[in-house]
């Protein structure tokens, strides 16, 4: 009987003992479960800190698709975390709509990988004949190529190049070469009653008027053109005597900055131009955009580009396609550092400067705006709480009024920054 009841007191021992053993680990595990899930809130690339800001930022953006204005329009939204390089958000991001001028990406991304960082416009200045006794017996030729961007300054550096030569008259034509695109002035699906640009390749300060400036500059020069001035091509043996040159960011940074369209369908044209054929048209230009599309994995049937600027109604994109080119930008360097910096930002410059002046979008956001009867556009880049780096594409059609899908854009990009 004594043996029996040490053994129950044995027992009941252990058992108290397991039990403190148990009071005393149990807290210790709670704090050290709290300390981990401090860690992983602080942690950039933890997947944990991820899914909960992603289920956080569905919810909110989730929210947000309540809103009136989309009871009667329609909305594509794609939000994608590029430093976990995974979705965050997805709504109908595979509806074909128009991007309107988020078509200059497409054909930024695409000039910028396709033609090189390093690219130049460039316009020369040629002759051919000989010289004797300040006369040129012979022609000036002009290769144009399309730069929006030539304007007073390089003129006088044509003029001052005919002089250095000691030619004071031109006993020929001054013959301009525009070979470099077709001979279509407007764009495929143009509004008539908008204030569209004249798509020539040669361009004196953006405009369609560089014969009669040439022409001025030379006789304030002291030179006399005995000559017309006639559209051609460039002759055999000439010697070129200047070429002015501006680079492709100098180009891209008004595009996109300005939303400027004049400027996207040069670039939309020196792609086409690379194609190795005579010249470039708006069907060999649209190639080389759907060779791209394929090259970032997305099957260019699907979509219809019709210029190079988005002015255009016939052109049809989706969120997706504008992620896509945005994620290929990021994951390629060399692109991503010229791209971004010509991004206007939020409450700062650009076609932002009026948007986000406040909250977490301000000075964050930096993504290109587009604008048409009924669509409004905006993609671009963001940083979130949490120090990711974002990508994102909304778009809203058949809005009668703009401001209303610009307020709702601006929602999305403060509650992705929050």
């Amino acid at each position: 009987m004594q043996y029996l009841c040490s053994r129950e007191i044995e027992k009941e021992r252990t058992v108290l003992r397991k039990l403190l053993t148990l009071l005393f680990f149990v807290p210790l595990l709670s704090m050290a479960q709290e300390r981990d899930t401090l860690a992983v809130d602080s942690l950039e690339v933890d997947t944990t800190a991820e899914t909960l800001l992603t289920g956080t930022l569905q919810e909110r953006l989730q929210r947000l698709l309540a809103d009136e204005l989309l009871q009667r329009t329609q909305v594509g939204i794609y939000v994608y975390d590029l430093t976990a390089d995974s979705a965050l958000f997805r709504y109908n991001e595979q509806q074909t709509m128009r991007p309107g001028s988020c078509q200059k990406l497409l054909t930024a991304v695409t000039a910028l990988s396709q033609l090189g960082v390093d690219y130049n416009y460039s316009t020369s200045l040629l002759m051919d004949g000989t010289i004797a006794e300040r006369v040129l017996t012979g022609n000036l030729y002009v290769r144009a190529g399309f730069d929006p961007l030539f304007s007073r300054d390089d003129l006088l550096a044509f003029v001052n190049a005919v002089r250095e030569q000691g030619i004071d008259t031109l006993r020929g034509n001054i013959i301009l070469d525009l070979s470099m695109k077709d001979t279509q002035k407007y764009g495929w699906g143009w509004c008539w009653d908008d204030d569209n640009p004249v798509l020539t390749p040669l361009l004196f300060n953006g405009k369609d008027t560089f014969a009669e400036h040439f022409a001025e500059l030379l006789a304030e020069g002291g030179i006399v053109v005995e000559g017309n001035i006639l559209s051609g091509r460039i002759g055999a043996n000439v010697t070129t005597l200047v070429t002015r040159k501006h680079t492709i960011d100098q180009i891209l940074f008004r595009m996109m900055k300005e939303s400027n369209n004049l400027y996207a369908e040069s670039m939309f044209y020196q792609v086409g131009a690379q194609s190795g054929r005579a010249y470039a048209d708006r069907r060999r230009a649209t190639e080389r955009l759907q060779r791209f599309v394929r090259l970032i994995g997305l099957d260019p049937a699907h979509y219809q580009f019709a210029d190079g600027s988005g002015l255009s109604l016939y052109n049809y994109a989706s969120p997706e396609l504008l992620l896509r080119l945005l994620r290929y930008a990021y994951q390629h360097q060399d692109i991503y550092n010229h791209l971004l910096p010509s991004l206007p930002i939020a409450g700062q410059d650009g076609t932002l400067r009026r948007r986000m002046r406040g909250g977490t979008a301000y000075d964050n956001v930096r993504a290109k705006t587009g604008t048409l009867e009924g669509v409004s556009t905006l993609c671009g880049y963001a940083q979130a709480a949490n120090g990711h780096h974002l990508a994102f594409a909304l778009f809203n059609q058949g809005t009668i009024l703009s401001s209303q899908a610009r307020r709702f854009q601006d929602k999305v990009c403060q509650e992705m920054t929050k």
